[in-house]
């Protein structure tokens, strides 16, 4: 039994009679006939008391009608998701983003691509570098912004952006003054960082290594912006990306942070081997091509 007998079903359930029926399947009668016998075998029961003017349901069709008319409508409501998402024009863009680019890379992205793709809609899933591997690995998200580099032997990857790193400290505190500072002077300073688990954090703690100290965190919260309020509210100094926070009021001053290997890399990357939506690719390559020409 196929979807088509079901729906043929509902069509000779509603007409009661064969020919009818037939006529309005654009189908003959022989080939009706034997539709409705798969659907009777499938279920194991005569489905329609034979009369000599038609036919008319019995209890068990009754049943059998109710069902294959929620089928029907199931199916073709799942077709028109499908057809939905491999639709280039206006189908569905599934994309996990790191917190700290909300603010920031992402909107920009998002309204220049609205300009060439007005109809496409966008599924967007938030969460850290682990999460936003987890989706891609599972088909939750296509696509992804992310950071660090992911393993590169499972994902895809395109650099979007090099941030630059700077010491984020309270207003008046005795390195807001700076024009650069090493991070080595913060070393006896209160940190607020990101929570274990994230990218970013993993960067933070390797600056700090590399700078000879483990720091002392006075708090761990789940985004950078929270972190820049609570600096500039005075609970201590953090390392973040200059854009992440961009137009925050907290009053935080950002230094920059002396050394070339102060930068944090954003990109793209999807999964190797699992093949993009039509529609994700032209956002895949939408992005790509504005990568190349920003440089």
């Amino acid at each position: 039994m196929h979807v088509e007998d079901l729906r043929w079903f509902v069509v000779l359930a509603e007409a009661e009679h064969l020919t009818e029926a037939a006529t309005a399947l654009g189908t003959s009668q022989p080939n009706l006939s034997r539709s409705l016998r798969r659907v009777e075998d499938a279920f194991g029961a005569a489905l329609f008391e034979r009369e000599h003017r038609g036919l008319r349901l019995n209890p068990y069709g009754r049943i059998v009608l109710e069902a294959a008319r929620a089928g029907a409508a199931a199916v073709d409501a799942a077709q028109h998701r499908i057809d939905s998402l491999l639709d280039p024009q206006s189908g569905t863009v599934r994309l996990a983003f790191l917190h700290s680019v909300a603010s920031s890379l992402l909107p920009d992205l998002l309204k220049a691509f609205r300009v060439v793709g007005p109809t496409v809609e966008f599924a967007l899933r938030q969460g850290n570098s682990n999460e936003i591997a987890q989706d891609l690995e599972s088909g939750d998200a296509e696509i992804g912004i992310t950071a660090p580099r992911p393993d590169l032997e499972r994902f895809g990857w395109h650099p979007l952006e090099q941030q630059r790193l700077a010491l984020h400290v309270p207003p008046g505190h005795p390195l807001a003054t700076r024009r650069r500072v090493a991070l080595s002077a913060a070393a006896n300073e209160p940190f607020v960082g990101l929570q274990p688990g994230f990218g970013f954090r993993r960067v933070c703690d390797d600056l700090c290594r590399a700078a000879g100290f483990t720091p002392r965190l006075a708090f761990e919260a789940s985004d950078l912006t929270t972190i820049d309020g609570l600096v500039g509210a005075g609970l201590g100094v953090a390392v973040l990306p200059s854009s992440a926070v961009r137009g925050s009021e907290s009053g935080a001053v950002p230094v920059p942070l002396a050394g070339v290997q102060a930068r944090r890399e954003i990109g793209m990357t999807w999964r190797l081997g699992a093949e993009l939506s039509p529609v994700a690719e032209r956002f895949r390559a939408f992005v790509r091509a504005r990568a190349v020409t920003s440089t």
